[in-house]
């Protein structure tokens, strides 16, 4: 009896014990969770090191949430974190690339708000004549491109501006050089030489007899050929008048090996993306392409060939667009690289040419109110195409009449169509507008793609071109069309002008000629104002906000250090302004004194 009472004692005990052993395991497991709980929980918020850091810097976001501040980290091809440097250094990991930024500003990748891609690219191959200051050093630049080209072959080149030659030709017909010293010079070779504004082109005797232009032909719709007193013609051929001598041209090339045209045509390109990056462009907005060259552009951009972010217009007549215009729309395509959503029209010329059409006659051409390069018809149409496909709209307007017919179109598509939402369509140039129209670019919604360095340049004529009253009231208004609520958005027009930023930066915010004076000066942009032009406000007027335009964790990693604060030096230190580091998509692609061809991520 004892020993069982003492059996059962021990099987209670030994329950007991197990109780007590499971109980004490639970209450160490449930400690252990509330213990491991933070643990785990301060492991999934440690930070995963970024691939680059820059740090020590003055970074100015562009973004009004964080507007100003140390450092920033990337990871691939993303920002990843900004703020101060304390906030930025746990981001460093044993593989982190880090840059001391050594106090230099750091912005925003700029992007180029209205150029022109492969003429840039061109350009790079051809003649540069926009350096020239006499039509004598033209002919001499002919003549020694002549006897360097076998017999036959096309002399091509471009940049040349008649206003702003130290001295006029003579003879001259308006101005302009008459083609025997050219013809002279090159006999047996046909001669194409393209004006800064791309709106006219001097030719030679050898190139209008290639093109068939006599004494007889008559000026096509649109365009004029400028002639002598008897009639013959001078070699200047305005807008259209060009036509048949560029197709002269292209038949030519067609005749080439195919090979040799691409190899010959991503040689260029190489080239111009290089010019781009130096500059700390990382974007480029491309004001008019055909079919044929974007299929080029995207398979470049597809295959990594493609070292910047091409946003393209596309160039081709209605007939064209009603046929193939749901095919184009292209969003990102090559890793970001290459965007297609948007159709450019030309409603007139150039003030330099005289051929920005206008309401008044110009001061010193009287008989003329330039030229109107399509009907306003034919502009509704495109605008239906547009709207149906998705696309905005951008159109070439310098003249005040041009302006008001196109912002005429625009109002009327979208009061008809209020379904539509934020079309943000644009008119390129804005740059001569009445002053009872300006208002109309906030109330529409329209924005306006400005050039700041047009008006420094072109600003010791322009009150010879249109009179006083015109100048003051309309020519380049930037503030007044800020005011009026628009979006600015700026660019250069390479290349009419240089590439560079920080040139079109100074000018915006100077207005400062050649001669030291100002040009109305009370429409200077702030360089706030200027800043948000280059950056930010170029991604909204491509609907590209979204992923660039600010230093903003989120967005791609497009940025450019600077070797001075255009913030806040002063104004005589702007113009030697260099680029220190470009940063495209996390990797530098260019460094103050070297330069590195864009690789893409796979090939790293």
């Amino acid at each position: 009896m004892h020993r069982g009472k003492l059996s059962a004692r021990n099987t209670e005990l030994s329950v007991y014990a197990v109780r007590s052993e499971v109980t004490r395991y639970a209450f160490l497991f449930i400690v252990g969770v509330f213990i491991m709980i933070p643990l785990q929980a301060a492991r999934s918020s440690e930070v995963v090191p970024a691939d680059l850091v820059l740090v020590n810097g003055k970074v100015v976001t562009v973004d009004s949430g964080r507007p100003e501040v140390q450092a920033v980290a990337i990871r691939g091809e993303i920002i990843v974190a900004v703020g101060r440097d304390s906030e930025i250094r746990p981001y460093c990991g044993p593989r982190t690339r880090m840059i001391d930024l050594q106090g230099n500003l750091a912005i925003p990748g700029f992007i180029e708000g209205h150029g022109h891609f492969l003429n840039l690219a061109f350009s790079k191959i051809e003649l540069d004549l926009s350096r020239l200051t006499n039509w004598g050093a033209v002919v001499d630049t002919v003549r020694k491109a002549a006897r360097e080209r076998r017999t036959g072959e096309w002399i091509v080149g471009r940049g040349w501006h008649q206003e702003k030659w130290d001295t006029i030709p003579s003879p001259n017909v308006e101005g302009y050089p008459v083609h025997d010293d050219l013809s002279e010079a090159s006999p047996d070779n046909p001669v194409l030489l393209r004006h800064a504004s791309g709106h006219a082109i001097l030719v030679n005797a050898r190139a209008m007899e290639r093109a068939g232009i006599t004494k007889f032909t008559p000026d096509p719709q649109d365009g004029r050929i400028i002639r002598t007193v008897d009639g013959n013609p001078t070699g200047i051929l305005i807008e259209t008048a060009g036509e048949v001598v560029e197709n002269a041209l292209e038949g030519d090339k067609r005749t080439r090996p195919p090979e040799q045209v691409e190899r010959e045509k991503k040689a260029a390109i190489d080239l111009a993306v290089r010019d781009c990056l130096e500059n700390g462009v990382t974007s480029f907005q491309d004001a008019g392409e055909t079919f044929a060259d974007i299929d080029f552009l995207k398979k470049l951009a597809e295959q990594g060939g493609l070292g910047l972010r091409l946003w393209v217009m596309i160039d081709e007549d209605n007939e064209r667009l009603e046929e193939c215009l749901p095919e184009y729309k292209i969003v990102g395509s090559g890793n970001n690289r290459f965007t297609v959503r948007a159709i450019k029209r030309l409603m007139d010329g150039a003030l330099g040419s005289r051929s920005a059409w206008f309401l008044e006659p110009y001061s010193d051409l009287p008989g003329s109110t330039g030229i109107s390069t399509i009907s306003v018809e034919y502009l509704k149409e495109t605008a239906r195409l547009a709207l149906e496909n998705g696309f905005q709209l951008c159109t070439h307007a310098i003249g005040d009449r041009a302006n008001r017919e196109v912002l005429n179109v625009y109002e009327t598509v979208i009061k008809e169509h209020p379904e539509s939402g934020e079309l943000r369509w644009r008119i390129e140039h804005a740059q001569h507008i009445a002053a009872s129209d300006i208002p109309r670019f906030g109330e529409l919604g329209i924005i306006a793609t400005v050039q700041s360095v047009h008006c420094t340049s072109d600003g010791p004529w322009v009150v010879e071109r249109i009179g006083e009253k015109r100048a003051r009231e309309g020519a380049y208004p930037w503030q007044k069309l800020i005011r009026s609520g628009a979006i600015v958005a700026n660019g250069t027009d390479v290349p009419v002008e240089d590439v560079n930023p920080i040139k079109n930066f100074y000018a915006a915010v100077t207005r400062r000629l050649r001669d030291g004076s100002q040009f109305y000066p009370e429409e200077r942009m702030s360089r706030e104002q200027a800043l948000r032009s280059f950056t930010t406000n170029c991604a909204y007027a491509a609907f590209e906000e979204d992923i660039k335009g600010s230093l903003t964790p989120g967005k791609l990693a497009d940025i450019v250090v600077l070797s001075k604060d255009i913030l806040s030096v002063s104004e005589e230190e702007i113009p030697d302004t260099k680029v220190v580091y470009t940063i495209l998509g996390g990797q530098i692609v260019y460094q103050e004194g070297s330069y590195e061809r864009w690789v893409p991520p796979y090939e790293r």
